[in-house]
């Protein structure tokens, strides 16, 4: 079933285009990312399709009587409301359904008449369709979950990432049947992502999303939808399968593009030698040639960012914390932690938002001071430091003036140096962008040059606090090689799961109350050891239950100390039963990331997955209680 279609959308800033005449649909069930480079008009478009923006070309319709929630990049509230007063004066689906209940509810009070009568009746299935009876509860779990519980607060005082957390919340309520998402992973912990990942990839909303998160995008999306050059890829299945066709296809066009240079180089002579009186076929083999030429140019340099910056060599003491412990009041944020960092190493911090990460990063960088211990930096270290609100340009300047007023050329491996807009290519920025103003540079655009001002400083300890909010996903690809060869030492917060991955020798792991772990290895890594520990310390919340059950029994009870014949084969069929469900889970995951599903049976597998989790959940604390008696 076609919820959406968009048929020749263009849109132009100026002489910029963004996209030209790109078409494409939406189907019931549908679960589509939408993946570009920055600049490339991934946000212009949702915004076209959420009515906050108007194409130049082109129109789009949605199915008679659709609804749709939109998340913008920027959390978009009038700030003088509370979030109280957010959920309860908005203009959302739910609220209007709840109103037209009241209001017939309220004319029947003083009109009995059988239309009266109809109309309370067809709000109450208004009601019972949409869930709005416990709308007010629904609103307390959903701001929970999104660790939203002070709801009398302005929304002015609230962090850019509580801000972002309550758009998602507020999106998520009302249960659309399309969610168009702008970055919706940004500004959330890993946690929080997680829960997200989940909910969307088992729910049957239909989806189309701007997001940079690649372990994100295959766990969600069942179609890939590539932008590239102002028109559209469509890809089915999901991220790990599109870049497979991805280098299918570029290879494809590399053979193509080199196979048209070699006709054009063959037919310019012939063209030269053509004499002036044109026969009808001689025309047609210029047609051809014409062509042909137009490939031969079509093709598109990849830029290449692989480089090494020349960094200050490190003496022998690189960075020492010792017993540094820091409160803001009442809030215990890192307490007696101690630390050598050694040369070239590469550690990640991971933990919810305002655990103190940055904290951290700040005494690291004498930003601020803690309450008791010292911070020791070798005399050669040169620090690195992005942070989350860097972005301070002046909006009239060019982008290549942004860093030529820091240093004139870039130091390269051993005393080489290249120019700055050699530098700027480097990272993706083509030479006809570096003398664009500030201003028109995307969000994406604006984090990435904000990186460039920090590396061109050629430093040998980089601190980065969350690099990746907005970039897109090949700058992140050239971001993970370039941090891989980086010689220098790293500390890196980010929620990106796949950069952690790929870059981090360990983890400091915050807590909370202060409490920061060492953990050695990546993050995946450290997810594993997390989930062995959890479900070891239910074993033992489980073994504590029932030795306290076997404590409270009368003497004369008899204590039980083993499983009869009936709880063996039980435990025996429980263990089948667990290693299935594991089977089934696993597969039916796999099928819904595979994109061949129809919107009714992407629906019962989803519905079936949810119940398969219920189950071995339910399976597993069983099992755990007749495994103590063995």
């Amino acid at each position: 079933m076609n919820y959406l279609s968009a048929e020749n959308l263009s849109k132009h800033y100026g002489e910029l285009i963004l996209f030209e005449n790109i078409s494409f649909g939406l189907d019931k069930g549908d679960k589509v990312a939408l993946i570009a480079k920055n600049g490339a008009g991934k946000s212009s478009l949702l915004k076209i399709l959420a009515g906050r923006d108007t194409p130049d070309e082109g129109s789009f319709v949605f199915r008679k009587d659709i609804s749709f929630g939109y998340l913008p990049q920027q959390a978009e509230f009038d700030e003088q409301l509370t979030i109280d007063q957010l959920f309860h004066t908005s203009h959302s689906k739910t609220l209007e359904i709840i109103r037209k209940y009241e209001e017939a509810i309220k004319k029947q009070s003083t009109d009995y008449s059988n239309q009266t009568q109809l109309e309370v009746d067809k709000a109450s299935q208004l009601m019972d369709a949409n869930e709005g009876w416990d709308y007010e509860e629904r609103v307390k779990q959903m701001l929970s979950r999104f660790g939203l519980n002070e709801t009398d607060q302005k929304i002015g005082t609230l962090s850019g990432g509580q801000k972002k957390r309550l758009a998602l919340a507020f999106t998520l309520l009302d249960k659309p049947d399309i969610l168009f998402l702008d970055e919706p992973t940004n500004h959330l912990d890993i946690d929080m992502i997680e829960w997200l990942e989940d909910y969307l990839s088992t729910s049957a909303t239909t989806l189309l999303m701007v997001t940079h998160d690649r372990y994100f995008l295959d766990k969600v999306c069942n179609t890939i939808l590539e932008m590239t050059a102002g028109k559209l890829h469509l890809h089915k299945g999901n991220y790990s399968y599109f870049l497979e066709k991805k280098a299918e296809r570029q290879a494809a066009e590399r053979k193509e593009i080199e196979s048209a240079k070699s006709y054009v180089r063959n037919e310019i002579d012939w063209m030269r030698r053509m004499p002036k009186a044109r026969t009808t076929k001689s025309k047609a083999r210029i047609d051809s040639f014409y062509e042909t030429e137009d490939v031969a140019k079509s093709g598109v340099v990849e830029q290449e960012m692989k480089f090494e910056i020349q960094t200050k060599r490190t003496g022998k003491k690189i960075l020492e914390l010792e017993g540094i412990s820091k409160s803001f009041g009442d809030i215990h944020l890192i307490n007696n932690l101690s630390y050598t960092f050694k040369k070239g190493e590469k550690i990640g911090i991971v933990g919810p938002n305002g655990c103190g990460k940055s904290t951290l990063l700040n005494i690291i960088t004498e930003q601020i001071k803690p309450d008791v211990g010292s911070v020791t930096k070798g005399e050669t270290i040169t620090y690195g430091y992005y942070k989350q609100g860097g972005l301070d340009f002046d909006n009239n300047k060019k982008v290549i003036d942004i860093l030529t007023d820091i240093a004139e050329v870039v130091k390269v491996g051993k005393n080489q140096t290249i120019s700055v807009s050699r530098f700027l290519s480097f990272f993706l920025f083509e030479p006809k962008v570096q003398n664009n103003y500030v201003y028109t540079l995307s969000g994406g655009e604006l984090r990435r040059l904000y990186l460039l001002t920090v590396l061109i400083k050629n430093p040998n300890f980089l601190i980065l606090d969350e690099p990746t909010n907005d970039l897109d996903i090949e700058t992140l690809n050239k971001l993970e090689e370039f941090l891989s060869d980086f010689q220098g030492c790293v500390i890196l917060v980010s929620h990106d799961r796949y950069l952690m991955d790929k870059l981090v020798d360990h983890i400091f792991l915050f807590k909370g109350e202060g409490e920061i772990k060492d953990f050695y290895g990546n993050y995946t890594e450290y997810q594993f050891a997390r989930k062995k520990e959890e479900k070891k310390q239910k074993s033992i919340e489980t073994a504590k239950k029932q030795e306290d059950k076997s404590k409270k029994q009368s003497p004369k009870e008899k204590v039980k100390t083993k499983l009869t014949y009936k709880e063996n084969l039980e435990h025996e069929q429980l263990e089948k039963d667990i290693a299935e469900l594991e089977e089934e889970k696993k597969e039916l995951e796999n099928i819904l990331n595979s994109g061949s599903l129809d919107y009714e049976e992407l629906e019962k597998t989803s519905i079936r997955v949810t119940k398969i989790i219920e189950l071995l959940d339910e399976k597993t604390l069983r099992w755990m209680e007749l495994e103590e008696y063995l």
